[in-house]
C-alpha cells in the first residue's frame, strides 16, 4: 500500500482555479485500477493551501496514472510544495 499526501501552497487568489482544474483528475484517478482514494482539497485555516491525499495499491499503478504528472496550466499555479510517499506495510480499522 502506498500514500502520497502533502500540501501545496498556490499562487495568491488562484486556489479555486487549481481545484477546477484539479476536479478531472481526481474523478479519473478514482476510477483507476490500484486507486483506493484520490483527494485535492482546500485547507481550511490557510487561504493559498491545498492538502493533497492518495491512497494506491502499489507504486507502479501510481506512475501508470501519473504518466508525465500535473498539467503544465497545475504546474504553474503552485508555488511550493511538500509531498511525500508513504509505503505501509500494514493497516487495519482504526
Amino acid at each position: 500500500m502506498l500514500i502520497v499526501s502533502g500540501r501545496l501552497y498556490i499562487a495568491k487568489g488562484q486556489r479555486e482555479a487549481f481545484l477546477a482544474i484539479s476536479n478531472g483528475a481526481m474523478i479519473e484517478a478514482r476510477c483507476t485500477p490500484g486507486c483506493h482514494d484520490f483527494v485535492v482539497a482546500a485547507d481550511p485555516i490557510e487561504p493559498d493551501r491545498v492538502n493533497i491525499y492518495e491512497m494506491w495499491d502499489s507504486a507502479s499503478q501510481l506512475e501508470a496514472f501519473r504518466g508525465q504528472g500535473p498539467a503544465e496550466e497545475l504546474m504553474k499555479l503552485i508555488e511550493r510544495a511538500d509531498v511525500r510517499r508513504h509505503v505501509i506495510a500494514s493497516s487495519g480499522p482504526a
